[in-house]
C-alpha cells in the first residue's frame, strides 16, 4: 500500500517538474508573476517555474509588421484621399508591454490609424505625393512617443498607397501635360535665342573680315560639290559683279538718250 502511494507521489512530482519547465528562445522573454507579483523578465534558455505559484507570459521581441488599414483622409486643401500605410515595431520592455497595456498590438494599430489621419489631414495633396519621407518621419516620431510608455519601439512608418478620385487624377494629368509643353516651349525658345545670337556673332565676324567671307564661300562650294548633283549653282557675291553692272548701266545710258532725242 505504501509503495503504491510513494510511486504515485513520485509520478506526480515528475509531472509537476516537467510541466513547470519552460524553454525560451533567443528572441523570447518570459514575464513571470509569482502569486500575482511581477518578477524580473526571464530568458532566454531554460526556466523552471514553481507549480501552482508562478504564471509566465511569453513576449516576442522580434520586429512586427503591422499593416494599417486604408484610412479616409481629407487633406488641408480639401481633397479626399484613401491612404494605406505599414508600421514596424518591436517590444523593448517586456514587463511594460504585459502590465501597462492589455493588448499592445491592437492598441498600436489604433494609435497608428488615428495618427495617420491627423498628420495627413494637415498636409496638402502635393505634400502627400511629393514629401512622403518627411511625413513618414513625422508619423514615426508621433506614434513612437505615444507607445514608448508601453515598452513598444516604433522603428519605421511608411505610407504605402495613396488613392485619389479619378477626376482629380485627370486634372493632375492635364496639369502635368501642360507643364511638359511649357518646358518644351521654353527650351525651344532658348535654343532659337542662342542660335540667333551665334548667327549674329558670325555675321559680325564675316562683316569685319572679308577673307572669312571668301573662306566661307569656298567651303560652301566644297560642300555642294561633295554631293553628286547634276546642277550646281554658284552664288556670286554682289561686290564681285557690281563693277560690271555699273559699267553696263553707264554704256546703256547714252544709247537711251539717243533714242529719246528726235
Amino acid at each position: 500500500m505504501w509503495t503504491v502511494v510513494l510511486v504515485l507521489l513520485l509520478v506526480l512530482a515528475v509531472l509537476a517538474m516537467v510541466t513547470s519547465v519552460r524553454v525560451l528562445r533567443e528572441y523570447e522573454r518570459g514575464v513571470v508573476f509569482r502569486l500575482g507579483r511581477l518578477r524580473a523578465p526571464q530568458g532566454p534558455g531554460l526556466l523552471a517555474l514553481v507549480p501552482m505559484v508562478d504564471r509566465m507570459v511569453r513576449v516576442d521581441l522580434r520586429t512586427v509588421t503591422l499593416t494599417i488599414p486604408p484610412q479616409e483622409v481629407i487633406t488641408r486643401d480639401n481633397v479626399p484621399a484613401r491612404v494605406a500605410a505599414v508600421c514596424y515595431f518591436r517590444v523593448v520592455g517586456p514587463a511594460a508591454a504585459v502590465t501597462d497595456i492589455e493588448a499592445f498590438e491592437p492598441a498600436t494599430s489604433q494609435i497608428a490609424q488615428t495618427t495617420l489621419r491627423a498628420v495627413l489631414g494637415r498636409a496638402d495633396l502635393d505634400q502627400l505625393l511629393a514629401e512622403r519621407d518627411r511625413l513618414n518621419d513625422d508619423l514615426q516620431k508621433i506614434i513612437d512617443e505615444q507607445t514608448e510608455s508601453w515598452g513598444i519601439k516604433v522603428s519605421t512608418v511608411e505610407i504605402k498607397d495613396v488613392e485619389i478620385p479619378e477626376n482629380m487624377q485627370r486634372a493632375m494629368a492635364r496639369q502635368a501635360e501642360a507643364e511638359r509643353e511649357r518646358r518644351a516651349k521654353i527650351i525651344n525658345a532658348e535654343g532659337e535665342l542662342q542660335a540667333a545670337e551665334m548667327l549674329a556673332d558670325a555675321a559680325a565676324i564675316l562683316r569685319r573680315e572679308p577673307g572669312a567671307m571668301q573662306l566661307r564661300y569656298l567651303q560652301t562650294l566644297l560642300e555642294v560639290g561633295a554631293d553628286q548633283n547634276s546642277t550646281i549653282v554658284f552664288p556670286l557675291p554682289i561686290d564681285l559683279i557690281k563693277p560690271f553692272l555699273d559699267g553696263a548701266a553707264q554704256r546703256s545710258e547714252p544709247q537711251r538718250n539717243a533714242v529719246t532725242q528726235p
